[in-house]
């Protein structure tokens, strides 16, 4: 167990090394999470040509699967690249993870085609999508120990801040690129061959970075470690297959890091689905406005890590989580009033009630494009409800029950799947849609929403004020984990719970939230995952999770 420190110079004022070490951890690091980000932006090309054997809808999902293989895959490049960390050493290793990253992102700029190697092009691309978020999960540990180990006791914290914004870089960094490209080359040629262009740039990204990580030296903590001859012999049996340790893994992974990423993807990605989506935002008008809020909020990831060095982490991030948890509600009915007040009246002053029996309600969410929820009326009548984003309440009905759905003074009762069949039903089901649509028309429901109505100020604000319970979470969890365990295996042990926390219970937030609102028709139903996890945290993080912020880690 680390000790505490006694004493420190209150006016330390970084040296060269160290402001050496924080800009090539943080250059790479944001590097890394460029070439992360890059292929979501451009999935939907890489759908077309790596998944061209099958319709453009599923091309597109498995697009997003691929994708979402490189969180699923986190932990598992925490474990390995965790004991490689603590084994061999910080420097090294997160070079090596950087090399991977950076080769994998340029090989699918060379990668060919579905139409040119058949099905070896997708599973390719998987594999490649696999080895970089190995390398994701290996890359965060590595530059925040190696950034930690090098920080003055009392400014933890703050060092290790810089480490907490690189995500948020990456992703602008991603953004801007694709935009300069795509602007500079045009449409057409973009469309076809110029999105491999952002892929090809990371090849100087990571040149450039690994030479200024290359200038560094190995954790001076590590090194005297090693010197000594203290290291552990098996990072993975020590750091797990001892109580004494994995109580404090599970500790920071339920007492802080779950709560900590459900709160930044709720901040920093569901907000923006669910203004595009549910409240029919364009989606440029969707994407500039985030982009203030970032460019608003991202100081605060510096701020909040800078305080947690005077009163503590352990507050701070458990703060930002009950916040969260007690005002996620009335923050997202307040984004809902500005950014499309006229269907925030529509709701009020007409609300849409579906009359069905649930035993006959299918799952209303179907990520494939498969489905047509036609197999009962319920289906039927909610199907149209649940693909325009309205939110509905449900009126239980006795089994055998024709579904109706009431629209203001207007009531619509759906096509019997038992009287219709073939060609007939799939003319009653879109004869019904329309008047569905026609009905939400007359009781003012917007296709879309009104640029000129929307109150951008206050949009802005809710978005700023999501954003900075991002940061206040984020901003200390860094050091915190660092602080919570040894040094011979520290790398592994703060490894796997923040991947599990932000690969997973972060990562499946958007997807699970919106299974969540098509599942019950309530819009706001979706936040109860984000809330439930957050207030979860609160509890066992005051219960079990320990104050770190005076511990000398060098001990």
């Amino acid at each position: 167990m680390a000790t505490t420190y006694d004493a420190m110079p209150k006016h330390h004022k970084a040296t060269h090394d160290e402001k050496l070490v924080i800009t090539a951890s943080s250059l790479g690091t944001v590097f890394e999470w460029y070439d992360f980000y890059l292929y979501g932006l451009l999935a939907t090309f890489i759908s077309k040509v790596f998944f061209a054997g099958v319709n453009e809808t599923t091309g597109f999902i498995l697009a997003l699967g691929a994708f979402a293989a490189g969180f699923a895959v986190r932990p598992f490049g925490a474990l390995v690249f965790g004991r490689v960390g603590d084994l061999v050493g910080r420097k090294y290793t997160f070079l090596v993870t950087m090399g991977l990253m950076g080769l994998s992102t340029f090989a699918v700029g060379l990668l060919p085609g579905y139409d040119t190697i058949g099905i070896a092009s997708p599973i390719i691309l998987v594999t490649l999508r696999i080895v970089q978020g190995l390398a994701l999960g290996g890359e965060y540990g590595g530059a925040a120990t190696y950034v930690a180990e090098h920080a003055p006791n009392n400014k933890r914290g703050l060092y290790t801040s810089f480490i907490q914004i690189t995500a948020t870089f990456g992703l602008f960094a991603a953004l801007l690129v694709v935009l300069g490209v795509r602007t500079g080359m045009g449409e057409d040629t973009f469309s076809g061959w110029g999105w491999r262009v952002p892929f090809l740039l990371s090849a100087v990204l990571l040149a450039v970075s690994m030479w200024i990580r290359m200038q560094l030296n190995e954790s001076p903590v590590y090194q005297k470690m090693k010197d000594e001859g203290t290291t552990s012999k098996s990072p993975i049996k020590d750091s797990f297959g001892k109580w004494g340790n994995l109580k404090f893994v599970l500790i920071a992974l339920f007492g802080a890091v779950a709560g900590q990423a459900v709160v930044w993807y709720t901040g920093q990605f569901y907000a923006m689905f669910y203004l595009e989506k549910i409240l029919k935002v364009d989606g440029a008008t969707t994407n500039y406005l985030i982009a203030i809020a970032l460019a608003l909020g991202t100081p605060f990831f510096v701020f909040f890590g800078w305080l947690s060095d005077k009163i503590g982490r352990k507050y701070l991030i458990l703060g930002g989580c009950a916040l969260a948890s007690l005002t996620y509600f009335p923050a997202f009915h307040t984004l809902s009033n500005a950014a499309n007040p006229a269907l925030a009246a529509a709701t009020a002053n007409a609300p849409v009630v579906v009359t069905a029996n649930d035993a006959e309600c299918s799952f209303q969410f179907d990520p494939i494009g498969k489905n047509k929820f036609d197999a009962s009326s319920c289906d039927i009548a909610k199907a149209f409800l649940a693909k325009s984003g309205i939110n509905y309440t449900n009126r239980a009905a006795a089994p055998g029950t024709v579904a109706s759905v009431a629209i203001g003074g207007q009531t619509l009762t759906a096509p019997n799947p038992a009287e219709v069949t073939g060609e007939d039903r799939v003319a009653a089901i879109a004869a019904y849609q329309e008047s569905i649509k026609s009905a939400l028309a007359d009781a003012g429901y917007p296709a879309t929403a009104d640029p000129d109505r929307m109150d951008k100020v206050t949009v802005v604000a809710i978005l700023f004020y999501l954003v900075l319970l991002v940061t206040m979470v984020y901003g200390p969890i860094a050091a915190m984990l660092v602080e919570l365990f040894p040094t011979n295996i520290r790398y592994t042990s703060m490894s796997l719970p923040y991947h599990l926390g932000n690969g997973w219970f972060g990562g499946f937030l958007p997807t699970t939230a919106f299974a969540m609102v098509a599942a019950t028709g309530d819009i706001y139903y979706g936040l109860w995952y984000p809330v439930v996890v957050a207030a979860a945290t609160v509890v066992i993080g005051l219960l079990f999770l320990p104050e770190t912020f005076r511990r000398n880690i060098d001990a």
